[in-house]
């Protein structure tokens, strides 16, 4: 995705690739979050219904695709297990502007770029990994572009400021992105960093 500023370091790709099952955990959870933040910003802005209508569509396709990560999960056996929350989308969001309209924009930039690490991080998985979770995983790879290139269409058109106003917020918020997404983390997770 070109909104990103870096690419996911090789160390990540490769912890990816041998601790597999660890990342299927974090994938659900992943999952139910992206859903969940459709729903959020559904009931944040209720007047803006064209939002509102494609954001009820877009949080039902990522609960199919939870139940998805579920069925892969339980046939490879792999038990759920609960976790706390990561540092990347919680310093993203801490990110966000305090008070509308600009909190609604950066809440929809950070989507985006959410949508964009994770459409590269298939994209690099899914080559790598053996089937069906290699295909699995192309297959979202698709649909993460998708909803990566909503959530930046809709930052667009609602910007107040206008076109300058949203790429000057975008390449602020990707910087701190980018630097989520590549340094050292303690945590081994889906966006993290390379593990220490």
């Amino acid at each position: 995705m070109r909104i990103l500023l870096t690419a996911t370091p090789s160390a990540w790709t490769d912890a990816a690739v041998e601790r597999w099952a660890q990342l299927l955990n974090d994938h659900a959870s992943c999952e139910k979050k992206a859903a969940s933040t459709a729903l959020a910003l559904m009931f944040a802005y209720p007047e803006d219904r064209a939002l509102a209508a494609a954001l009820s569509r877009l949080a039902r396709e990522e609960l199919r695709h939870f139940e998805q990560v579920q069925q892969t999960m339980q046939a490879a056996g792999v038990a759920f297990e609960r976790q706390k929350p990561a540092r990347y989308a919680t310093e993203l969001r801490r990110r966000a502007a305090p008070a509308d309209p600009a909190r609604k924009l950066d809440l929809l930039l950070i989507g985006a770029l959410i949508e964009a690490r994770s459409c590269e991080r298939f994209e690099l998985l899914a080559p790598r990994l053996p089937a069906p979770l290699g295909q699995f995983y192309g297959r979202l790879a698709i649909a993460e572009a998708r909803h990566c290139g909503q959530y930046l269409a809709f930052a667009r058109e609602r910007d107040g400021a206008g076109a300058l106003g949203w790429r000057a917020r975008l390449q602020c918020l990707a910087e701190l992105e980018a630097q989520l997404a590549t340094s050292p983390d303690a945590q081994f997770r889906f966006h993290s960093g390379p593990p220490l």
